[in-house]
Formats: C-alpha cells, structure tokens, sequence
C-alpha cells in the first residue's frame, strides 16, 4: 500500500512539473521578443534578465523531472552570471563606462 502511494505521488509530481513547462516555453518566446524588439535598452536588459532567472527556475524543475542534481549547479552559476550582467549594465547606464 505504502509503495503504491509512493508511485502514485510520484507520478503526480512528475505530470505536474511536466505541465508547468508549457508556461515556461511560452514566456521563453515572450522574452525573445521583447529581446529582439524592445524599444529601449532597458526593455532589452529586463527581458534578458527575467530569462536568465526564469531558465534557471526552469533548470531547477529539469533536476527534479530528471534527478540529475548535476543541472541545480549550473543554475546556480547561471544566476550568479545573471546578477553580475546586471551590476555591468547599471554601471554602464549610470556612468557609461564599461570595464572594470
């Protein structure tokens, strides 16, 4: 009994992050837009960020459907990328300097 309902939960979780990717892909698309067409520079830099925070949510939903804890790591690193593109580019909007 206890066994079943340990599959059962299992296959619950698995079909439910499975449909959480739909939403995913569609605001993948969304950012890509924006990216491509954003009327400012801001408009591109917000889009570019919510996707780099958004793909590794979506990094981390892939470790649990795959149970590769391997992928939570290059999420981590690809959040940390994230930040630092942000801290370049509001040194650049503020000062307009690039680099160091």
């Amino acid at each position: 009994m206890g066994r079943m309902l340990m599959i059962d939960l299992e296959w619950w979780v698995e079909s439910c992050l499975t449909l959480l990717m739909i939403p995913y892909f569609v605001a993948f698309l969304l950012y890509m837009v924006r990216i491509l067409k954003g009327p400012t520079l801001s408009d591109r830099v917000l889009a570019v960020d919510a996707l780099g925070y958004d793909l590794a949510a979506f990094m981390t939903v892939l470790t649990i459907l795959l149970k590769s804890p391997i992928i939570i790591v290059c999420s981590v690193v690809l959040i940390l990328w994230i930040f630092s593109l942000d801290i370049y580019v509001a040194k650049y909007l503020e000062a307009k300097e690039l680099g160091g």
